[in-house]
């Protein structure tokens, strides 16, 4: 049996005992409302939540994609100019340490409440993991590889190049899963901070006008999104990165 299976079968089983502690316990649709109920309101809106949904998922691979592109550029300062390690990995421990719900309003102040600071947080979200995982990546690699480029006298750049990149590459393949599992995170922070469209921004407007059904309807949008997103990123990953080592 398959991952894909047995996920399939663990969500029917999830659905139905979501579905029984309902009828069983007779809660009330505005407090928990029957995956029927939310089924429904997804099919009575899903042009409404296919229109917020557009919004969160460029949100989120702009977020993906620019997290990734300046996490690399500065995993790769940090361990080829080790000076920059001095003034680099400060910020890096900044950035990890501030919550994303404190700066989150700053960045809507800053930017407005466009995409440009649901982005931002999704950066600030994915900056780390992916950092220190290449980083790390590139400070382990294997000292034999390393002691056979230098008995064939291979320079600083083409150790760099040939050798320490690709064996981090695995590592950089963990931090970017990570990344891919809490990118739509950063995104609905975001717009819960603040913003005029988005899932996020829905459930908020869902929540404050007692549409239950509604607000899960999105909810399950999000993690339709967010699964597919996920083993997407995986199944790339594993194509592109043929020597990490399979669990």
């Amino acid at each position: 049996m398959n991952a894909f299976t047995r996920g399939i079968i663990l969500t029917i089983g999830l659905i139905l005992l979501w579905e029984s502690l309902v009828t069983l316990l007779q809660i009330p649709s505005y407090i928990l409302p029957s995956p029927v109920q939310v089924f429904k309101s997804w099919y009575t809106h899903r042009s409404l939540l296919i229109s917020e949904a557009i919004t969160t998922i460029t949100e989120t691979f702009l977020g993906l994609m620019l997290g990734t592109l300046f996490g690399c550029i500065t995993a790769l300062s940090m361990a080829f100019f080790r000076p920059a390690t001095l003034w680099l990995l400060p910020i890096l421990l900044i950035s990890q340490a501030i919550p994303t719900f404190a700066i989150a309003p700053l960045l809507v102040i800053w930017l407005g409440y466009g995409m440009s600071s649901k982005i931002a947080t999704t950066i600030l979200m994915l900056f780390f993991p992916i950092t220190s995982a290449f980083f790390d990546g590139l400070r382990r690699t294997e000292l034999g590889w390393l002691d056979l480029a230098k008995t064939m006298q291979a320079n600083k750049w083409s150790v760099f190049w040939h050798i320490r990149i690709p064996a981090a590459l695995p590592s950089l393949a963990s931090g970017l899963r990570v990344a891919t599992a809490i990118a739509p995170i950063g995104a609905i922070v975001g717009e819960w901070v603040g913003a005029s469209k988005g899932l996020g921004y829905l459930m908020l407007n869902s929540n404050e006008r007692m549409q239950i059904d509604l607000m899960f309807a999105a909810l399950l949008t999000l993690i339709v999104f967010s699964l597919t997103l996920y083993f997407s990123m995986d199944k790339i990953l594993r194509k592109l990165i043929p020597w990490q080592q399979e669990v």
